[in-house]
């Protein structure tokens, strides 16, 4: 049986965190926090609030990338914080050989905003909210295992809409 790796994608500040790390108890999967993969530098690049470049991006992706095939070898299924901005860096996650699905928190800047300003040391301002909705690519019709999830309701109303879905696609 193919293993499952769900995303949990959105900008920076939507709750793809928290989200996902209560989904991966909830489903008793290996929780990976993209963010884990970031360089030094990078960190530092956008704690200098500068949004990361596509040059910087790529060797970030292509460690969570050999993490997520390692994990595959070992027959586990995976829920995974990541940001999802491009579509290039989304088809990457696609080619892997598990059964990938996406969730997108989709949110207001303002709700976001809020959320980001609740989070205690944290790399990433909330002065970098704006770069990130400016580099979050739309979701187009054929990305089919994307399903977005708005942002209306507290934590614990998102992560039941996800739960709900995620137990639709396991069941």
């Amino acid at each position: 049986m193919m293993a499952n790796l769900f995303i949990i994608m959105g900008i920076s500040g939507s709750g793809k965190s928290s989200v996902a790390s209560l989904l991966a108890k909830h489903l008793n999967y290996h929780f990976v926090e993209a963010d884990d993969f970031h360089s030094e530098i990078a960190k530092a690049h956008m704690a200098d609030n500068k949004p990361l470049t596509d040059e910087m991006r790529a060797p970030w992706i292509a460690d969570i990338i050999s993490y997520l095939n390692k994990l595959y070898l070992q027959g586990t299924n995976v829920v995974l914080a990541y940001s999802g901005l491009k579509r290039e860096h989304r088809q990457q996650f696609r080619y892997l050989d598990y059964n990938c699905h996406y969730f997108y928190l989709s949110g207001s800047r303002e709700k976001i905003a809020t959320q980001m300003e609740s989070r205690n040391n944290h790399f990433f301002g909330v002065d970098l909210i704006d770069s990130q909705f400016q580099a979050m690519e739309t979701i187009l019709p054929e990305e089919t295992d994307v399903h977005v999830i708005e942002l209306d309701g507290d934590l614990q109303q998102v992560c039941s809409k996800v739960v709900r879905l995620t137990d639709e696609l396991v069941n």
